[in-house]
Order: structure tokens, then C-alpha cells, then sequence
């Protein structure tokens, strides 16, 4: 195991035969092949993909190893049976989550509102992400959406793998990514099919970043950053995707119900992690789909402690989290502390560190 995050982060264990020519022929042959036979072919290499020993899928634990050996070793380096340490999440929330939609084409457009209902029904709101020049975005939509409190973000310019497929074809877009992403007010972007070069993101000059799932299989771009809790490049705040994606889970996978969501879910709230989720309107027609979705938002309803969020939200919390420091702690039962940078005055910015019984507890 290698106790560098960045290891991770980066996925600098992944071989470099699996970048860019890969991607880049899946992406030339797809307007070839009849839909029905892209899904076939993939749900046939599926089994193929489950099998990869690392990550390891649907849950990776190792990032979370490290956070708790980075833990134990603070513990040890103050030699306190108690530790004030800055918490994950602000007001003393367990875990997070977000809701997050894909837009890649007129029919999920067509069906924003029955997203909208099923949401507004748990008091979610959410954030979108539409493709620039693939589609026209009728007049109306974005104030839609901003009206039920929901975030706009940018799904690139097209929906295909060309911006990370070279320097030069990266370059080239970038201005057109940031004039979109000021001409419709968002802070955050979501690379199509996940692709993705660690090193160059944080040219992107938004917010925040969700292309990296923490582990993925099944995509055009395997791998994953190995992490259920926020990171940066740069400036740039990853959000980690950390569940299936509903296409994955539907389509390809033709999961009959919600038990890889729920399962994985309960292991990142259990370890204090982000849930952040990715469904496309564009396949959330049928309702049988809807209901799954209504389930996962009634589960997550259903559970203390959780702050739901908007990724923007996220992302300026842990930039705040990134750059401030706990000033004072003692290790008595009560012990005092104060916080100092951006997140101070935020209530609740504080957590307690233990170790029971040789394991690491975070109390908020």
C-alpha cells in the first residue's frame, strides 16, 4: 500500500495503455454501432471489468485506511486519549450528500420536471449539468431550475473525450469553457464519460470538479481516486462521485432495485464520507427508474446527521475546511477548542478525536 493520497488521487497506479487511445477509439467507433449493440456489448464486458482487483468495487476502502492511520498517528504525536480536530462537515453533520444530473439530450431535458417532483417531495434540490453545443437548452430551463434552487454546471463542451485527449485540443477549449461556465453562472464542471487527467484540472479555473469517481469499473476511463471525502488540485475541489451510476446500475449491471446504492451508502455514512450521486434525466423515463431514484432520496431522508448540499456548497466548505486549523485542544472531557481561517465562524466546525478498542471514532 502506498501512503501517499495522491498516489490515489492522481491514479498513478492505473497503466498508461489504459489513457487516451482507448478512449479515444471508443469514442470514434460509437456512432457506428446500434445503440442496442453498444449495451450488449458492454453489459458482456461488465462481468470482465467487476473483476478488477483494484479498486476494488463498489467499495475501495484504502483512502479511508489512510485518513485513520493519519488519525491515529495525530494521536500518538500529541499523546492524547482525546482530540479536537476540524470536522468533516459543518453543525456537526455525520456525512454529506449531493444530488447531481447529467443532461445529454433533448429527452432528459423533456424530463427535468418529473426530477424536480420527485425531489421536491423530500425537500431536495439538486444541481444539472448540460453539454454546451450538443443541444439546444430551450429558453426557460436554467431559470427553472434556479427558481426550485437548483445549481447549473457545465457538461463540456461536447459530449465526447476530445478535451482531455491531447495539450493542444485541451487548450483550445478552455476558453470556451470559461466563457460558458460565467455566461451561465456556474461554479462547477463534470467532464463527459468521467474522462479526466489529474494534472491538468485544476486549469479549469471553476470551483470545483466531479469527474472522478472513487471507483468505477464500468466506464470508458476505469479507475477512481479511491476517496468518499473531498481533495484538491490546486485551488480546484474534487467532489468525488461515490455512488454507481444509475446508467451503470440499470442499464448495463440491470439491477432490478437500489442495493448497491443502499449498501454503499451506509458505508460512507458510517465512515463519514460524501454521497454524491449521478442520474440522467435522459434515462429516468420509465417510472420503475423514477421509483428507485425516490427510494435512494427516502433512505437518505430517512438518516441523522446529514448535511444535503449543493456541490457548490461542498466545495466552498472544504476550500474553508482546507485552509484553517484547529488553534487549541485539551484532551480532558471538557476540552475546549477554537478554530481559526475561513470556516471558523461556522458553528459546529469542530470534531473530537478518539481511539476505542484499536479503532478511530470521530465524534462531532
Amino acid at each position: 500500500m502506498t501512503l501517499d493520497p495522491d498516489y490515489y488521487h492522481y491514479e498513478r497506479y492505473r497503466p498508461q495503455a489504459e489513457s487516451g487511445g482507448a478512449l479515444a477509439a471508443y469514442y470514434a467507433l460509437k456512432p457506428l454501432i446500434p445503440r442496442a449493440l453498444q449495451l450488449g456489448a458492454r453489459r458482456l464486458y461488465a462481468h470482465r471489468q467487476a473483476r478488477r482487483p483494484f479498486p476494488a468495487w463498489p467499495i475501495e476502502p484504502i483512502a479511508l485506511e489512510l485518513e485513520r492511520q493519519r488519525l491515529r498517528a495525530l494521536l500518538l504525536r500529541h499523546r492524547a486519549r482525546r482530540l479536537a480536530i476540524l470536522a468533516y462537515w459543518p453543525d456537526r453533520k455525520r456525512f454529506a450528500f449531493a444530488l447531481t444530473h447529467d443532461v445529454e439530450g433533448p429527452a432528459g431535458i423533456a424530463n427535468i420536471e418529473r426530477v424536480l417532483e420527485v425531489e421536491r417531495k423530500h425537500g431536495f434540490i439538486s444541481a444539472w449539468n448540460f453539454v454546451a453545443e450538443d443541444y439546444e437548452i430551450p429558453a426557460g430551463v436554467f431559470e427553472l431550475l434556479s427558481d426550485a434552487g437548483c445549481e447549473i454546471g457545465l457538461h463540456g463542451i461536447s459530449h465526447d473525450c476530445k478535451l482531455f485527449q491531447s495539450r493542444r485540443r485541451f487548450e483550445a477549449q478552455l476558453p470556451l469553457i470559461h466563457a460558458y461556465m460565467s455566461e451561465w453562472g456556474a461554479s462547477g464542471f463534470r467532464s463527459p464519460a468521467t474522462h479526466r487527467r489529474a494534472e491538468w484540472m485544476h486549469e479549469l479555473g471553476c470551483l470545483y470538479d466531479s469527474s472522478f469517481p472513487d471507483s468505477d469499473p464500468f466506464e470508458p476511463h476505469p479507475g477512481g481516486c479511491c476517496s468518499i471525502f473531498p481533495f484538491t488540485f490546486g485551488d480546484l475541489v474534487e467532489l468525488p462521485i461515490t455512488l454507481a451510476q444509475d446508467h451503470t446500475l440499470f442499464a448495463i449491471l440491470r439491477a432490478r432495485g437500489i442495493e448497491v446504492w443502499l449498501r454503499k451508502a451506509q458505508w460512507i455514512i458510517q465512515n463519514n464520507g460524501l454521497i454524491n450521486v449521478i442520474t440522467h434525466p435522459d434515462y429516468l423515463v420509465s417510472q420503475q427508474r423514477l421509483a428507485c431514484y425516490d427510494e435512494l432520496l427516502g433512505f437518505l431522508a430517512d438518516q441523522e446527521g446529514g448535511w444535503h448540499a449543493l456541490p457548490r456548497e461542498i466545495a466552498l466548505w472544504w476550500r474553508a475546511r482546507s485552509r484553517s486549523e484547529v488553534l487549541g485542544a485539551q484532551p480532558q472531557a471538557d476540552a475546549w477548542s477554537q478554530g481559526c481561517g475561513p470556516c471558523a465562524p461556522l458553528s459546529g466546525c469542530v470534531a473530537w478525536l478518539s481511539e476505542r478498542d484499536g479503532k478511530i471514532i470521530v465524534e462531532t
